[in-house]
């Protein structure tokens, strides 16, 4: 018993309020004093199931109107025939009390018998299978994720904590990606149709590179949303890639084998989706540096290059056959000035000898060698004597001049005059 009988805390008028320890204590008294709910079975449907490092298993039993929480200890798990799973139809048989510190009352069980499979369990294999067989999961039907995204779309709640996560992890990773969020239910009848919309708005812009479909996790009706085949077929059809965060690790929905990428957990998500630039300025340096050795090498190779190509031109190009060409002008010039000199030489040589010739044989010669000119005043040649006759005067050339002279009688003859 603990502080305080039954007796006592049972209180016929009003007194001082109740602590939450003594009116919790007092209604699991209730519990235990009830022979009804000390041995006793129910039926339901396993969900948020738990196998615990401790042994222990924690579940909740539920059907269409209400859940229960169980626990089950280790040293009665370890009794078991069978291994509990999601979605599996049980009878639990226990006693019923209350955890007071966390103020719920829950089913101690003791033993689990199977019942076969629940309701929604079946209905989620009835699917999986249909969809695989139409392909919807199969691996040449899934896109490669963008490795750098410059903006990613989020389809979940706005005011649910894996949106949070999904923005903290974003932000940490890569702050040059920037997001774009759709929201929409997550839970509940309208859930499906209104994931639909927001997943079509997305997929219709062109400036969405990757698309996280996500929630937090839950039991098998929280996530049930995302088992629906509206959900399914608008994922298969989206043509940009879609990674699936839906629930926790344990948790596995329809959306998950339709996406193209499934993960564990909406920050498993986000990771999934952009790169860790504080991981990568290592690899970028490293890159960086080595890009710079290469493009050392090969300017110096090009620079090589360059160099044998520009001596190949100087050898062979115009430039150097111009110059070729202008030497062996000059060449042809300094050649002929000489031919011309030569030729000049023997010219003048020749010259000077038939001047000397000329002179040699020329009247001016002769004059000089003591003859004379003779010519009458008509300017004829006097070769004979009998040409000049007396008295006539006639002009006799000399070396330097002429002068005249008067042609006398020959001895013995008289002149006319």
């Amino acid at each position: 018993m603990t502080t305080g009988s039954f007796s006592s805390l049972f209180r016929q008028e009003e007194q001082t309020p109740w602590t939450v320890g003594e009116l919790t204590a007092y209604v699991r008294e209730l519990f235990e004093l009830d022979y009804r709910l000390q041995e006793l079975s129910v039926t339901g449907e396993i969900s948020n199931f738990t196998h615990a490092r401790s042994g222990h298993l924690y579940f909740t039993l539920k059907d269409e109107r209400a859940q229960l929480k169980c626990v089950m200890w280790r040293s009665q798990a370890g009794n078991l025939r069978f291994r509990p799973a999601e979605g599996d139809a049980v009878i639990a048989r226990g006693q019923l009390s209350v955890y007071e510190a966390g103020g719920v009352y829950q089913l101690y069980v003791n033993d689990l018998i199977p019942a076969g499979r629940g309701d929604l369990a079946q209905a989620f294999e009835a699917l999986k299978q249909q969809l695989a067989a139409e392909g919807l999961f199969d691996a040449e039907h899934k896109k490669p994720i963008p490795a750098f995204p410059r903006r990613i779309g989020i389809v979940t709640s706005a005011d649910a904590a894996a949106l949070r996560d999904i923005l903290n992890v974003l932000r940490r990773r890569c702050p040059l990606t920037s997001v774009l969020i759709a929201p929409t239910l997550v839970q509940g009848a309208d859930a499906p149709p209104s994931i639909v919309r927001a997943l079509q708005w997305l997929d219709g812009r062109d400036d969405v590179d990757t698309i996280i479909v996500a929630r937090g996790g839950g039991s098998i009706e929280d996530l049930w949303a995302f088992n629906d085949e509206r959900v399914a077929r608008a994922i298969f059809a989206a043509r940009h890639p879609i990674i699936s965060g839906v629930g926790h690790e344990t948790d596995f929905t329809i959306a998950d084998f339709v996406a193209d990428l499934r993960a564990p957990t909406p920050s498993a998500a986000a990771e999934l989706a952009v790169p860790d630039l504080g991981e990568l300025r290592p690899v970028i340096a490293g890159l960086a540096r080595a890009l710079s050795y290469h493009m050392s090498n090969l300017l110096a190779e090009r620079r090589s290059q360059l160099y044998s190509l520009q001596r190949a031109l100087r050898h062979l190009g115009p430039q150097s056959q111009l110059t070729n060409y202008r030497q062996h002008f000059d060449d042809l010039v300094i050649a002929l000035e000489r031919a011309m000199d030569r030729r000049l030489e023997k010219l003048e040589s020749r010259h000077a000898l038939a001047l000397a010739r000329l002179q040699a044989v020329s009247p001016q010669a002769t004059l000089a060698r003591g003859y004379a000119i003779v010519r009458r005043q008509d300017g004829q040649l006097v070769r004979r004597v009998a040409q000049a006759r007396p008295g006539e005067t006639l002009q006799v050339q000399v070396s330097d001049g002429q002068f005249a002279v008067g042609v006398l009688p020959a001895d013995g003859e008289e002149s006319d005059e």
